[in-house]
């Protein structure tokens, strides 16, 4: 059975390779959904998949990419899965 969690990552996690290097573990492991940066510094992710998969997504999203610093990471239980196909990179969320 699949699950979906959101995710929003705190630290230095903009401008490190971050977003791509989450699609690359993410296709690695069967995870789909999305990743994107947001206005205030943080990075979403959107992640559907299996919940040993998810889980350990969400384990490399703790470190972070090799230049990144993660200082935490908040997950939220998003409810049923959406159906995504791939683990895409979105267009940055800015705040109205």
């Amino acid at each position: 059975m699949n699950i979906r969690r959101t995710i929003i990552v705190h630290g230095l996690v903009q401008g490190v390779s971050f977003r791509k290097q989450s699609q690359q573990a993410a296709r690695q492991l069967g995870v789909n959904g999305w990743v994107r940066n947001r206005s205030d510094g943080t990075v979403e992710a959107c992640l559907e998949g299996s919940e040993t998969a998810v889980a350990a997504l969400i384990a490399w999203c703790h470190a972070g990419p090799k230049n990144g610093i993660v200082t935490d990471v908040r997950v939220t239980d998003s409810g049923d899965p959406e159906g995504h196909d791939d683990f895409v990179i979105r267009e940055d969320h800015r705040a109205a």
